[in-house]
């Protein structure tokens, strides 16, 4: 069963920093592109970056020049570097794969930007 597990979240101060894992149990992690997505209340979800298996990367306007997207093949885990923190970044972060048609979600982690 593929399992998606995110980490990292948390309470920070606007300009701050953190780094959010991805944890993938599967065995096509390698093979797939990875995605962050994001979701505020209230709003609707939407991405935030994405990594191909080639490691191309492409941004959402908001977060460009500020966070960063990777990957370790070698652990099944794919990462987001967040700088520059701001209070719109509040969102609960969720990680995405999709296989042959399947969609596979992680529950999320929540990241609280304080002004």
């Amino acid at each position: 069963q593929v399992q998606l597990e995110e980490s990292g979240g948390g309470l920070v101060q606007a300009g701050g920093s953190l780094r959010l894992s991805c944890a993938f149990s599967g065995s096509f992690f390698r093979a797939t592109a990875v995605a962050w997505y994001r979701q505020a209340p209230g709003k609707q979800r939407d991405l935030v970056a994405r990594i191909t298996t080639t490691r191309s990367t492409n941004y959402a306007d908001s977060v460009k020049g500020r966070f960063t997207i990777s990957r370790d093949n070698a652990k099944n885990t794919a990462y987001l570097q967040m700088n520059s923190l701001k209070p719109e970044d509040t969102a609960t972060y969720y990680c995405h794969a999709n296989w042959v048609g399947t969609e596979y979600w992680g529950k999320g982690t929540l990241v609280t930007v304080s002004s």
